[in-house]
């Protein structure tokens, strides 16, 4: 049974949230207090993190930021604070997927299911047959995951590493913000293509050498997006 950690303060939220979990076959657990929320979150073996934003002694923000660096499993917020800048920051630092207070139940749920899929079948992956795609200086293990620029190995969430070696395996090809949204993220996913430009940010800030002049992940304004020249197995 696939567990997962709500953190929210507001009991009937959390509750409700609790509920719709339990009925789909998942074991949930709530915290309502952000500091122990973190510490379960990086102790208690979860599938999925739930997380508010905002918490009494640890607020959203801090608790994906912390979380992020030493767990890749999926993060999501749920939140009443529905501006973009929310949630990119939320997404900037590590959350998977962002959904805004009043919230459907059963969307909350049909979004949990699709990123463990995502995400097992992601992990899944690493069992097979090992292969080494590479282009300029970058290098993806798609055995193990690893991504490595000039010889220095790069830490990427599950979902960065997904969107990079989608576009890596199809070098030259452009696609739309609204076909990265498809492929990486799942056909049910309900979220807006900022999330894409999100990640796409992150990944450049990670692989590039000025990511504002990025060699690798080019931008085709009013287009899309492609990972430039041949990458090679």
């Amino acid at each position: 049974m696939k567990r997962i950690l709500i953190i929210e303060d507001d009991l009937n939220i959390a509750e409700l949230e609790r509920d719709y979990l339990q009925l789909n076959g998942f074991k949930a657990d709530i915290v309502q207090d952000g500091a122990q929320g973190l510490k379960r979150a990086l102790t208690g073996n979860y599938d999925v993190v739930i997380v508010d934003l905002m918490l009494p002694n640890k607020d959203g923000y801090e608790i994906i930021k912390e979380a992020r660096k030493k767990l890749d499993i999926p993060l999501v917020v749920v939140s009443a604070k529905g501006e973009d800048i929310s949630k990119i920051r939320g997404l900037e630092y590590g959350a998977d997927d962002y959904l805004t207070k009043p919230f459907s139940p059963g969307e909350l749920v049909a979004r949990i299911k699709s990123h463990i899929k995502r995400y097992e079948r992601l992990k899944g992956g690493s069992r097979g047959a090992s292969e080494v795609i590479t282009h300029a200086g970058l290098e993806i293990n798609t055995a193990s995951h690893q991504v490595s620029v000039s010889g220095r190995e790069v830490q990427m969430t599950a979902k960065e590493y997904e969107l990079l070696l989608f576009l890596a395996t199809h070098p030259n090809m452009v696609f739309s913000k609204e076909h990265l949204l498809s492929a990486i993220w799942g056909d049910d996913y309900y979220g807006d293509t900022a999330t894409v430009a999100v990640h796409i940010q992150k990944i450049r800030k990670k692989i590039e050498k000025d990511p504002s002049n990025p060699e690798f992940i080019e931008t085709l304004w009013g287009t899309g997006y492609r990972l430039t020249s041949d990458c090679r197995g």
